[in-house]
């Protein structure tokens, strides 16, 4: 009767999973050079000790994947299991560990966490989190931080107390130059970026969500993370990766890059080996959510 139930809640509970078709998604291995199906990678993927899933905010076949395979770690990792947010900051984990404990409603919760305006697109993992104890973390650094270093630069934080702190990764942030620079002026249309200003609030959110990883490996030294955020502060294992990496190099890695494109039909795989050790490629003719 329990697996019963359990079936009960996976397909009635979290409505997305059931909308999941494999028709919409292609995967592939970068390192096999193959075409693999969602079961393989995650039986590699359950051995990590992080899993970083590159995503498009808007895309529904890629929200439809994360809450898979957060579903499929899960079942292989147990309470070892652990989601990672980029949609979530640091400062309101205590209104977001409330509300998986049952403790407050969501409509107190949406307002107080200051939810993206898509949060139905993370919805069905919060909601599996909630149901199954799975520890949720609000991994990114808060938006008025990182507003007040597109303005003045990183040496803006040096005026915030201690207790502002606490919210923020240790400071001074190694901002990452290099290839990582580069993919941002590409980003940013080829321009330079006058003062480096934004550049450096760039840094500080890849810096806040591996310190956030990091903080919580420390406390929970067995636990397996899977990381969700825009697939630019993960693909090419720059960015956040690259941050966590500097911090932990001895952690077990993998990186997904997923992103709709317009070869869907018939891909040039080595087009897009470079960004991650498995490629998601979703189907481009599906509705956005937003």
């Amino acid at each position: 009767m329990k697996f019963n139930f359990f079936i009960f809640l996976v397909f009635f509970t979290f409505p997305a999973l059931s909308q999941l078709k494999s028709e919409n998604y292609k995967i592939y291995d970068s390192k096999a050079k193959k075409i693999c199906t969602l079961e393989e990678i995650v039986s590699v993927l359950s051995e990590k000790d992080a899993v970083f899933f590159g995503e498009e905010h808007n895309d529904p076949t890629g929200h439809q994947l994360e809450i898979e395979i957060l579903r499929m770690l899960h079942l292989k990792n147990g309470k070892k299991q652990a989601l990672s947010m980029e949609m979530f900051e640091t400062d309101v984990q205590q209104v977001l560990n409330e509300y998986l404990q049952n403790l407050i409603r969501e409509k107190n919760f949406i307002k107080e966490s200051r939810s993206w305006n898509n949060y139905t697109d993370y919805k069905p993992m919060i909601e599996y989190s909630r149901e199954q104890g799975i520890q949720v973390i609000a991994a990114n650094t808060p938006n008025r931080y990182v507003n007040i270093v597109t303005r003045k630069g990183l040496s803006g934080l040096d005026s915030l107390n201690k207790t502002a702190r606490k919210w923020l990764p240790p400071l001074p942030i190694d901002t990452a130059a290099g290839k990582y620079y580069d993919n941002f002026l590409k980003t940013m249309g080829g321009h330079k970026v006058p003062g480096m200003e934004i550049y450096q609030a760039q840094n500080l959110w890849d810096s806040g969500m591996a310190w956030s990883i990091i903080k919580y490996l420390k406390k929970h030294k067995n636990d397996k993370i899977f990381h969700v955020a825009g697939h630019f502060h993960s693909d090419e294992k720059l960015g956040t990766v690259a941050q966590v990496i500097k911090l932990r190099p001895s952690l077990k890695i993998t990186n997904i890059s997923s992103f709709s494109d317009r070869t869907f039909n018939n891909p040039d795989w080595k087009k897009f080996t470079h960004l991650g050790d498995y490629i998601i490629i979703t189907n481009p003719e599906l509705k956005r959510t937003y």
